[in-house]
């Protein structure tokens, strides 16, 4: 693939700065309280996302010919930033156009552009991605689902857990070990005889449900497969550093909504000497340091953004800025959840229920633990530590 240079604008453009607008004035009518209201009901967002499909925000990375915005994933991160800075985070976007579309677009045949990606780019057709397994953790070399040669394609066994969104997908981009070959990516229709799924009950309260696939000798065609057989592993991290990057915008967009929350109650919230809490140093230091760590984040996202959208390396950006938003995004919560006192806890000033939707990615997609793994090995030349 040709790399460009890559270009960041620390000054904002006319067109991100409408972009913002535009999913914004969506977004804004449905607000947090839609978002509780969907996850109390175990339902997906629907209405939501189809307000800003029909406007084609929910593929703006996809290319023209398919029915996508043509744009890059700088443009898809500013879409769920917004979404997320209104109480609105969507992991379904991270996981369908980010991952799914951007392997596809960039590693499918003719046939699999054509048949996949217009229902990505338009936002009609939502895909989820199983990597994880039970025993194999954050090592995909160690992947135990396996794939076979048939007469008419493939058949995959084996089992995934922590899927996310399979319930609204209809397929699943599917790593496996080929026998003989190695990893590789397969395109699995979500009600393939053979595959069945367990919900995952969890504390976190988000729209998507987790799940645990169960692939018995799931039969696909021949034109299933992604890219070249035993090729999957390259493919993978043009799909995860996409991952990283949205998990970031979702940290990022979040950590906003918590501080614009924050500040607005601490400028009005009067309890000693008629004076607002927010004039005290012990309320607004620890909003002003989030509010420093929030946009330090949002810059190293940015940059991961624009080096992959230049075809350019981004492991190193995408990594760091999936760490740094995952911290800055929490602690720009917590703080005001604290600021809040006991009504950060209460559900009509929506902040604590989005606490685990951020602590989460912390863990997931990669935990902190094997990003700093990465630094010290790739970034400093340290002896590997695992």
């Amino acid at each position: 693939m040709t790399v460009a240079a890559p270009r960041l604008d620390l000054v904002e453009s006319d067109e991100h700065r409408m972009l913002k607008e535009a999913v914004r004035a969506i977004v804004a009518p449905f607000g947090h309280s839609y978002y509780a209201e969907v996850v109390a009901a175990g339902r997906p967002p629907t209405e939501l996302w189809d307000a800003l499909a029909s406007r084609g925000y929910m593929g703006v990375n996809i290319p023209v010919e398919y029915d996508g915005g043509g744009l890059g994933l700088t443009e898809l991160a500013i879409v769920e930033e917004e979404l997320s800075a209104l109480g609105c985070p969507l992991l379904t976007l991270l996981v369908s156009p980010a991952i799914v579309g951007t392997i596809v677009a960039r590693h499918g045949s003719p046939e699999q552009r054509e048949r996949w990606l217009p229902g990505i780019g338009t936002g009609s057709e939502r895909h989820a991605f199983a990597i994880t397994e039970p025993d194999a953790g954050s090592n995909s070399h160690a992947l135990a689902t396996r794939a076979r040669r048939t007469d008419g394609g493939f058949a995959l066994r084996g089992t995934k857990t922590y899927i996310s969104a399979v319930e609204d997908s209809v397929a699943v981009l599917v790593a496996a070990t080929l026998e003989g070959e190695g990893i590789s990516l397969f395109l699995v229709d979500v009600d393939a005889p053979g595959l069945e799924r367990q919900r995952i009950p969890t504390a976190v309260q988000v729209p998507e449900d987790q799940w645990t696939l169960f692939l018995d000798d799931v039969e696909v065609e021949a034109d299933r497969l992604v890219g070249p057989p035993g090729g999957g592993l390259d493919l993978l991290f043009d799909g995860l550093n996409p991952e990283r990057v949205m998990a970031a915008a979702i940290c990022t967009g979040v950590g906003r909504y918590a501080l614009e929350k924050a500040a607005a109650y601490a400028r009005e919230r009067v309890v000693w000497r008629g004076q607002p809490i927010g004039s005290h140093q012990g309320i607004a230091h620890p909003l002003a340091e989030a509010k420093v760590e929030l946009e330090a984040a949002r810059l190293m996202a940015q940059r991961a953004a624009a080096l992959h959208d230049a075809g350019a390396p981004a492991g190193e950006a995408a990594n760091m800025a999936k760490l740094l938003a995952a911290d800055a995004g929490l602690d720009c919560l917590d703080r005001a959840i604290q600021t809040h006192g006991g009504n950060g806890l209460a559900d009509e000033y929506g902040l604590a229920d989005l606490w685990f939707a951020v602590r989460v990615l912390r863990t997931a997609p990669v935990s902190r633990e094997m990003i700093l793994n990465y630094v010290a090995q790739h970034s400093l030349g340290l002896p590997r530590s695992y």
